[in-house]
């Protein structure tokens, strides 16, 4: 804790002139905000009075906040530290160029390449020199046998440029990434009252003693203490882990911590600790957040290590089983719970990685399969053409020559070895893609930047690519489907329907004074009406939307509301009901002069219609209201007003008489009725003009739009049609959330998926939304197993409450103005205009990420293929590699760095639009794309055995087959370069496209960084062929065999015609290649291993699957044997075990009571409740029988799926590896696993021996 020591410092200065400063100390603050509840109201009563003593102190002023001034402002950051978190130090350019280095394929060419070096310095006596063979070639020029060294000291060089490059990229990515998060933080502004004013700024600029005004949806930058609130509610789970929303007031608990969310109400607070000494910062603090990394790495191996001894120490007491069993019994305690018991001191570690286990995007997982197996294909390659290199030349020098192994010779074959291996190895280099995982990165790095300047800010990188898979988009109306700009158009009051804003004589007065009253104090205080920023422009609407456009109203009816708020202030409100999303309204009660009271209400007109029983007469008098005048109304009024797309407000008032003592005020139900009618107002939300254009574009990208919203279903139904979400003539459904809830629930109310396939397909329109419903759709659609593909959904939202559905989606979308910080924390992608077009083009850009890694796969391919098998051809005939290592080193920095740049930054097209989205199986290489490789493979390679064989000939040259060690670079093997580097150009102008188009050149200039990248790689070929002499092995050439190469470089471009006339379908031999790992097929076990990484990577489980199998194969037998010996010794305990069917099947645990796993499942979604749907395997207490699939009886005798109940079984490929899944004794990770058996069970004996 580094900040113990600085704030001692900054104490020491403060006590000195303690008077003179503020009144308390930064320590006291700090002490201050540890406390909570009853405690804390202590220790401010204790020490400052109350909160108002306590702004005296900080010299600020509850109604005013502070002054503002600079001078102010900069003495309490100094004082009291500035409202900011450093940042992680990020990795130098010399650890990343280490990192690069770490490569083992170039740590094993830069040991040849060393060891070449060594040798090349050494030479034997002349005399002996022919007793070495004829490969050692007898006369060389004395310069020809010192430029030995040459070719060792260039692969040095080249591998040293593989790693700048490298390093450099990942640190402009690395920068790239951090000036993302930057904007991020910029972007997040909070409301504080300074000078009296209401003004936004941002976070970081928050000081102690700022008065700040929370609201709905807040996420608190900094603790603070309340000074007066309404119906405040917080969620504090992700200090606490309790998922309860706390009450806050004055009298009980005012202590706002920061980085909690506001779910309900409004109020002030004084800012009292800020960055690092906030409550949230002390624990970013404590993880080490900016101490140095090495450091905290030993102590978290510590932490690691003493955890595993407590874990298994756990193990063996039962008690925490009984605990969890206990938590179990019902699924709302475990849902209650977000923590495992023995994990509660790791709540704010598990708050900061606080993400579920995010694997690897989809796209990736694809990509490093793939890379893992093209690389043992070229470690085959490499081995097979050393191997036979190494054969060749030891049975010609001593079989066929028949020379004795000289002992001076020995450093010559030794040199010899050296090159065949260095040749290997630059085969290998070749074959592995190192350059896949780079043009994935370039590639979303490049797209995020520029999706930046569509309004898309990218949170988390893979979004956008998972973006170009989507199938499904829910959507929100108001303020995404719609601009936002309430205005109220309609009006029904004083028994008159007015279909414009009526002028203010014709509303009796005693109504308008009401209406007026009930408006100005019953919409939030920080809803406001600005006057517009350019002249003539349309009034600033702040907060609130549908407040604004009733405040709005008021001002059409030539009346003042800021004057009724000068005069009742927030201050003298007497009680306020917030808005939420169970009330559906919002009511202020005032206190009268008289003693009486008088509670205003505005709210979705069919709900507060009900609890109507008096209405507003033309006279202005209340006249009895019933039931049958309220159909009427529904009738006449509200559906006309609605199927104009308008949304229907209700006000009404209710007065309390003295007389009748003080109400209840917590019995909402009885309050909330008995209400005088005052109007019903129709508020108009017109649609963005680009969004019905926008709907278009989705559905013809196969991308079907759904409307989610809590406006009725009149409403809705409106809008979607002017959207164009609902077609004329289409067969759809449009469902209220009552509708949709009685539909997809069995009869004990449990939702079932299969009820759930039945509505989704065709439901167009969900009215009247809660949010849970909003989850349970999402969920149900992505779920869903209809459809051939798995859906990809992509939900928007701007409210606290769509928390939920945003992190359950693939991608969630959150509106940047509207947005509150909750749901902007639970996004990927962040809407900076609110607009739904801005989605559009993200899925133009995701789509664009997929399309660019195949053209570089493509084009990398049919590199690899061609280089692999020229080396590896021409070391088995020629006994030399015709491609040098340097020069295939180059090849690769060409073909991966290069070419990842230069395809992987093409910029979208709109016909990217008009095919429906790739499913998440589908392969990286479609059938095209192998057409092409294997056409290109096939032409290019026919070109270079030919120049190889025939050249000399053909060019009349000399041939440069079969030179000795240290020959001097050949005409002939330049050529054979040469050629070679210019085809790979040509053919990367082929790759740019990948669905068989004829025109490649379509759009070149339009990419920039493209046609550099090969003019520059031209340019750099023309310098090496003609200037790079001994370290390239190349010679100069004529302008002749220039033009040759040339010529024959572009013929490949003119054999791409040719092959995409032939059509893919008569190809019957042509198979995909790059298909995704799916969740399923990783064993359970190997997830539990996994539990500490961060990513699942599955290049790591292909290699590690070997190991993983022998263990198995030893666990199963041990666990067996065990299970056996268990169940003999408890068979009196249970005898129903025994019966023989029981041994075959999983289901007869599950159904025996003791065994009885509780569903988990959240039936009510928490935002905190980072999803227990989300990553089923990873969770270990939600095998509900449901997913328990029976496992094969396994081939031994004894019932050994008996660890499994505790794990869900998962379908993988060697089904009866998963029969014991329990891999207790083998990772002592996992306190997850087996908890739910009773401790005397045979169960729980078999758990403590494993």
């Amino acid at each position: 804790m580094a900040n113990n020591s600085y704030s001692g410092v900054k104490n020491s200065l403060v006590e000195a002139n303690h008077d003179g400063e503020f009144g308390c100390t930064l320590k006291e603050l700090r002490s201050l905000m540890e406390l909570r509840g009853a405690e804390a109201i202590g220790k401010l009563g204790e020490c400052y009075g109350d909160a108002h003593g306590l702004c005296n102190r900080l010299k600020t002023s509850p109604s005013d906040g502070l002054s503002g001034q600079p001078a102010d402002i900069e003495k309490r950051k100094t004082v009291f530290g500035q409202n900011l978190i450093p940042p992680k130090k990020p990795k130098t350019f010399l650890q990343l160029v280490w990192e690069a280095l770490q490569d083992v394929t170039l740590i094993i060419l830069e040991v040849a390449a060393i060891v070449s070096l060594g040798l090349s310095f050494y030479r034997p006596p002349d005399a002996e020199r022919e007793h070495c063979g004829k490969a050692a070639g007898g006369v060389e020029d004395e310069t020809e046998s010192e430029a030995g060294w040459i070719e060792g000291a260039a692969i040095l060089l080249s591998v040293i440029c593989v790693v700048l490059v490298t390093a450099f990229n990942d640190w402009s990515k690395d920068k790239q990434f951090r000036g993302l998060q930057n904007r991020i933080e910029q972007e997040q502004k909070f409301t504080v009252v300074r000078g009296g004013q209401v003004i936004q700024i941002p976070v970081a600029e928050i000081v102690v003693g700022d008065v700040a005004q929370v609201k709905y949806g807040d996420l608190l930058p900094a603790d603070g203490v309340l000074i007066q609130g309404n119906d405040l509610k917080i969620d504090e789970s992700s200090l606490t882990g309790e998922s309860d929303h706390v009450k806050k007031t004055l009298e009980k608990d005012p202590m706002l911590l920061s980085g909690t969310h506001v779910m309900e109400g409004s109020g002030k607070m004084v800012v009292t600790a800020v960055g690092v000494n906030s409550q949230t910062g002390i624990i970013f603090t404590l993880l080490g957040g900016n101490e140095d990394d090495d450091e905290d790495e030993e102590e978290k191996k510590k932490e690691k290590e003493e955890k595993k001894k407590q874990r298994k120490n756990k193990k063996q007491d039962g008690s925490v089983e009984n605990r969890k069993k206990a938590k179990a019994q019902d699924g709302a305690a475990m849902e209650m719970q977000p923590l495992n018991s023995d994990e509660a001191t790791d709540a704010e570690e598990k708050k900061k990685a606080n993400l579920p286990k995010k694997e690897k995007s989809v796209l990736q997982g694809k990509l490093t399969k793939l890379a893992v197996q093209i690389g043992k294909a070229g470690l085959l390659m490499s081995a097979i053409t050393v191997i036979i290199l190494v054969v060749l030349f030891v049975v010609d020098t001593f079989w066929v020559q028949n020379l004795p192994w000289v002992k001076d010779c020995t450093p010559i074959y030794i040199q010899f070895f050296v090159k065949f291996f260095i040749i290997g190895v630059t085969v290998l280099v070749v074959a592995v893609p190192e350059g896949l995982p780079l043009a994935v990165t370039i590639s979303l790095a490049y797209s995020v930047k520029k999706m930046m300047k569509d309004n898309n800010l990218v949170r988390h990188l893979d979004a956008c690519e998972t973006m170009g898979n989507a199938t499904a988009i829910c959507s929100d109306k108001t303020g995404t489907l719609t601009m936002n700009r309430m205005t109220v158009v309609q009006a029904y009051i004083a028994e008159k329907h007015h279909k414009k804003v009526p002028e203010p004589e014709n509303i009796p007065s005693p109504a308008l004074d009401v209406l007026i009253l009930g408006i100005a104090v019953n919409c939030a205080y920080t809803t406001n009406i600005m006057p517009p920023e350019k002249e003539g422009g349309l009034p600033r609407q702040v907060g609130n939307k549908t407040e604004c456009a009733l405040l709005g109203f008021s001002n059409d009816l030539k009346r003042d509301y800021h004057a009724i708020r000068n005069e009742i202030p927030e201050e003298k409100l007497y009680k306020v009901y917030t808005f939420n999303s169970v009330r559906k309204s919002m009511s202020t009660v005032l206190k009268m002069a008289d003693g009486s009271f008088r509670m205003f209400s505005k709210g979705a007109s069919e709900i507060l219609l009900k609890k109507c029983c008096k209405i507003l007469t033309a006279s202005g008098e209340p006249k009895l209201f019933r039931p049958r005048d309220r159909d009427d109304m529904v009738k006449k009024v509200i559906e006309p007003m609605a199927s104009e797309g308008l949304r229907t407000i209700c006000l009404a008032y209710r007065d309390f008489s003295a007389s009748d003592g003080e109400p209840d005020w917590d019995n909402e139900n009885d309050i909330l009725s008995g209400l005088t009618c005052i109007c019903v107002v129709g508020i108009e939300d017109p649609v963005r003009p680009e969004v019905p254009d926008a709907i278009r574009k989705c559905q013809r990208a196969g991308i079907t739009v759904r409307m989610v919203t809590g406006d009725n279903i009149n409403t809705a139904r409106a809008i979607a049609s002017k959207c164009g979400i609902l077609l004329p003539g289409d067969d759809f459904l449009c469902l209220e959330g009552k509708e949709f809830n009685r539909r997809i629930r069995n009869e004990r109310g449990e939702i079932e998926q299969e009820r759930i396939d039945k509505i989704w397909p065709k439901l167009r329109v969900l009215a009247r939304s809660s949010p849970t419903d909003k989850h349970t759709l999402v969920k149900g659609i992505i779920d869903s197993t209809v459809a051939e593909q798995r859906q990809v959904v992509a939900v928007t939202g701007d409210g606290t409450n769509d928390g939920p559905a945003l992190k359950k989606a693939d991608v969630g979308f959150a509106m940047g103005i509207a947005g509150t910080d909750v749901a902007k924390e639970a996004s990927d992608i962040i809407l900076t205009d609110d607009n739904f077009s801005s989605i559009v083009k993200a899925v133009m850009w995701g789509r664009n990420v997929y399309d660019s890694i195949s053209k570089f796969l493509q084009f990398q391919l049919t590199v690899n293929v061609v280089a692999v098998i020229v080396a590896f051809t021409g070391a088995c005939i020629t006994q030399d590699s015709p491609l040098k290592a340097v020069q295939m080193l180059w090849v690769n920095l060409i073909m991966d760095t290069f070419a990842s740049l230069a395809l992987a930054t093409e910029p979208p097209t709109e016909s990217l639009l008009l095919r429906k989205p790739y499913g998440r199986n589908k392969p990286l290489i479609s059938r095209t794309m192998m057409k092409n490789i294997l056409g290109h493979a096939v032409y290019q390679l026919t070109i270079i055995f030919t120049l190889l064989f025939a050249g000399e000939k053909l060019l009349d040259i000399d041939s440069g087959r079969n030179a000795p060690l240290h020959a001097p670079p050949s005409e002939h093997y330049t050529i054979v370069f040469n050629t070679f580097v210019l085809m790979q150009l040509f053919n990367e102008i082929n790759a740019r496209k990948i669905h068989g188009e004829r025109n490649v050149f379509e759009g070149v200039f339009n990419n920039l960084i493209f046609c550099s990248i090969v003019f520059g790689t031209f340019i750099i070929q023309i310098v090496i062929v003609q200037f790079g002499g001994k370290p390239f092995s190349c010679v100069a050439l004529t302008i002749d065999q220039w033009l040759w190469c040339t010529f024959l470089g572009f013929g490949s471009l003119l054999w791409g015609q040719v092959i995409s006339s032939i059509p893919t379908s008569r190809l019957k031999f042509l198979k995909t290649a790059g298909h995704g790992t799916q969740k399923e097929e990783i064993p359970d076990e190997e997830l539990e291993e996994l539990e500490d990484v961060d990513e699942i990577d599955h290049a790591e489980r292909e290699l590690r699957r070997g190991q993983i199998l022998w263990f198995r194969g030893l666990n199963r037998i041990q666990t067996q044997i065990r299970v056996v010996k268990a169940f003999r010794s408890s068979i009196s305990l249970y005898e129903g075990l025994e019966k023989p069917e029981s041994r075959s099947s999983i289901h007869n645990f599950m159904t025996h009571p003791e065994f009885r796993i509780e569903d988990s499942e959240p039936h009510i979604p928490l935002i905190d409740d980072t999803d227990a749907e989300d990553d089923a395997p990873t969770k270990r207490n939600s095998a509900s029988p449901r997913n328990a699939t029976p496992t094969p009886p396994s081939p031994s005798p004894s019932p050994a799926p008996t660890a499994a109940p505790s794990t869900p079984v998962s379908p993988s490929p060697n089904q009866n590896n998963n029969a014991v899944e329990s891999s207790n004794h083998l990772f002592p990770e996992g306190p997850k696993s087996g908890t739910l058996s009773a401790p005397g069970s045979p169960l729980h004996s078999l758990e403590t021996s494993l």
